[in-house]
């Protein structure tokens, strides 16, 4: 564990994301080349997807957000950085990241990917992975809960949540922004155990039983899990079980985490993004969409908290718009269809 340069990798990311939010729209582009490499590799939830440079992702992401949002304030619950070992084999990558997760509070002035503005204040989950090299960023991937966003505005384009509506909330133990230096011992201790959960546990599921993953020697009995839109929070293990996890591997029995783009621990929090992250084959009904047979590609971002031996708290972020897409569903045009019925 690098915790010098971790650090120093912190302190960069930290101050940009504080620029950022005291910034008026026509100042962005140069506050992102103070800190972000020229041809920074972007990405983000569908339609926005994947940018490269600076230039396009203000003109596709900051623009538009800031048209929609102008009072738009970014608030972190959880900030901690590494060095990613996401590696199905267990070789080391190195490679150096800084991430974290919040909201995005702002008054919806303006429309924003076709949603219809509402005048009132929104908050859009967020969590930003950002990759360093040489004191630069030089990759970002940037997941927002869109379906969470149409939901505010009175378009439920997904079904029911069976687990808690609108629940995201910070960690229980309120230690969620590690901006200081991090025991080295604690954080190769939360590297392993989400190692173990994921290549050990998630990846050895038979295709049948839960009990073949062995989650209750990874997870707490009282699990905190905040699931995205269409799926919501859950309150314990079973919960997890029975509202989010019985549904996902009835539909995609076969999935599987593939090498990750990252994986890292710092302290107590584990992170990992990857674009994607999780290939599966849609076998069985999800979210009411019968079975297609698609091969599908989760672009991801998890976030675990560690409380003692066990993981206590996890924040998933799933592109929903993009999965649907790939089911043959456009939710755009779901939405579309919604807001003419509204003003019919």
């Amino acid at each position: 564990m690098t915790t010098e340069l971790t650090q120093k990798n912190k302190k960069i990311v930290w101050d940009f994301w504080q620029e950022l939010n005291s910034s008026k729209a026509d100042n962005i582009a140069n506050i992102m080349r103070v800190y972000v490499a020229k041809d920074i590799s972007w990405m983000g939830p569908h339609p926005i997807n994947q940018q490269q440079g600076i230039d396009a992702v203000n003109s596709t992401f900051w623009q538009p957000l800031l048209h929609s949002f102008p009072d738009i304030k970014r608030q972190s619950t959880i900030f901690f950085g590494g060095s990613s070992n996401g590696r199905v084999n267990g070789q080391f990558d190195g490679r150096e990241w800084v991430c974290g997760l919040g909201h995005f509070t702002g008054s919806f002035q303006q429309d924003w990917l076709t949603i219809p503005a509402t005048g009132k204040e929104v908050q859009i989950r967020w969590s930003e992975f950002c990759r360093m090299d040489e004191g630069q960023i030089v990759e970002i991937h940037l997941l927002l809960d869109v379906p969470d966003v149409m939901q505010q505005a009175g378009f439920p384009i997904l079904p029911p949540d069976r687990g808690a509506v609108g629940l995201w909330l910070p960690p229980r133990t309120s230690n969620g922004l590690l901006l200081g230096t991090q025991d080295e011992q604690e954080s190769e201790q939360s590297l392993q155990l989400i190692r173990s959960m994921i290549y050990d546990g998630l990846n050895q599921f038979d295709e049948s039983e839960l009990e073949s993953m062995g989650m209750a020697q990874f997870f707490h009995p009282q699990l905190q899990w905040y699931g995205p839109s269409g799926i919501g929070s859950c309150r314990s293990l079973k919960e997890f079980e029975d509202f989010h996890q019985k549904h996902w591997l009835h539909a995609f029995p076969d999935r599987q985490v593939q090498d990750l783009d990252s994986l890292f621990a710092e302290g107590h929090i584990m992170g990992a993004s990857s674009f994607p992250g999780v290939l599966a084959t849609h076998t069985g009904q999800y979210l009411d969409c019968p079975a297609t047979g698609n091969q599908i590609a989760f672009n991801g971002i998890d976030i675990w908290l560690r409380e003692g031996d066990r993981i206590g708290e996890n924040w998933v972020f799933v592109d929903m718009i993009d999965v649907f897409r790939q089911f043959g569903i456009d939710l755009f045009e779901r939405l579309r269809k919604q807001v003419e019925q509204q003003t019919s």
